[in-house]
């Protein structure tokens, strides 16, 4: 069996693997590496639902996967989610329940970084309440459309570093807003979510992974301030040269999409299942006493824990106003 890291690319990944037949549910499709994510499962046979916020955008952002579907035999469509308004993850869900067609796979790879102290329509902390309580409420509702022996893979992050879940203030209406701390929370509460799910869907063979795809140039960054990109970097870069290591490299989109359908597809059930991933394997976990750099490897206890996993769960069923 082929040892993938952290310079793999998907097609590298998914070399010699056939998902003709495979239906594979992909959210954020209208850029970066929910785009490649698209494109490789495609060429490689497989039926691909995106989902996007903006249809028009995400149209010509996926050129690139229905040509690659046109010539690796597999298919393409889109659908409509925002994630930041639970009435459209209502909606989108409940025309996927009608249609009744089973997936393989469901990617939850949409995401907001550091935005400013934005509200979603339902009045949640946007980083919050598009990364976690928008996914949340779309995977519950269609998990019973994962087929036995699926998996879903919701993409975190080693933001997760930056903070544990507040179950206490998630909106930051108590605590002083800061868009990294807000980021932090809300991909801990990813990987927590993946490791809630699993315990609830693995007697039926139904595994859940949290994976972090490494730090790749995408438009994730919109949000923050000019020149704010760059100041970061230099942070890493600082922090790198004081251990003596060499400037941080930006991952290209294939090798960011790697880990994700390594997760789906490559790495065994029972290995990846209620685990965090990076750079195509299981990561360790880290104490909070060590101190590591945005680049190394590493995942926190607390992203793990599964109290922490059941006590979300049930704050993100109070905020939405639905149990699962």
């Amino acid at each position: 069996m082929s040892v993938f890291g952290a310079k793999s690319t998907t097609d590298e990944v998914l070399a010699g693997v056939d998902l003709k037949g495979k239906r594979v549910l992909v959210t954020g499709v209208s850029a970066g590496i929910g785009v490649e994510t698209a494109r490789t499962l495609v060429a490689h046979g497989a039926h691909v639902v995106g989902a996007a916020r903006d249809l028009a955008k995400a149209e010509t952002a996926t050129a690139e996967v229905r040509a690659a579907a046109q010539t690796g035999g597999g298919s393409f469509e889109l659908i409509e989610l925002d994630l930041a308004n639970l009435a459209s993850v209502r909606a989108a869900a409940d025309a996927l329940n009608a249609k009744g067609e089973k997936f393989d796979v469901v990617i939850a790879n949409a995401g907001v970084m550091a935005t400013p102290q934005w509200k979603t329509a339902d009045g949640f902390d946007m980083q919050f309440g598009t990364n976690h309580l928008g996914h949340f409420v779309f995977v519950n509702r269609i998990a019973s459309l994962i087929k036995d022996g699926g998996r879903f893979v919701s993409l975190a992050s080693s933001g997760h570093r930056f903070s544990n879940v507040d179950l206490n203030d998630p909106n930051f209406e108590h605590t002083p807003y800061e868009p990294f701390v807000a980021y932090g929370r809300s991909k801990t509460a990813n990987i927590l979510f993946a490791v809630a799910f699993d315990a609830r869907h693995k007697a039926h063979g139904v595994r859940a992974a949290a994976v972090h795809p490494g730090g790749i140039a995408t438009e994730l960054a919109r949000h923050m301030p000019p020149g704010g990109i760059e100041q970061f970097m230099e942070q890493i870069n600082k922090t790198l040269a004081e251990q003596g290591q060499g400037p941080f490299e930006w991952k290209s989109a294939p090798q960011g999409a790697a880990t994700s359908v390594w997760a789906g597809f490559v790495g065994k059930a029972d290995e990846v299942g209620a685990k965090y991933c990076e750079n195509c394997h299981v990561s360790r976990i880290v104490g909070d006493d060590v101190v590591i750099t945005p680049v190394s490897e590493g995942v926190r206890a607390y992203a793990l824990d599964p109290a922490n996993a059941e006590a979300l769960w049930k704050k993100s069923e109070e905020m939405v106003g639905e149990t699962f």
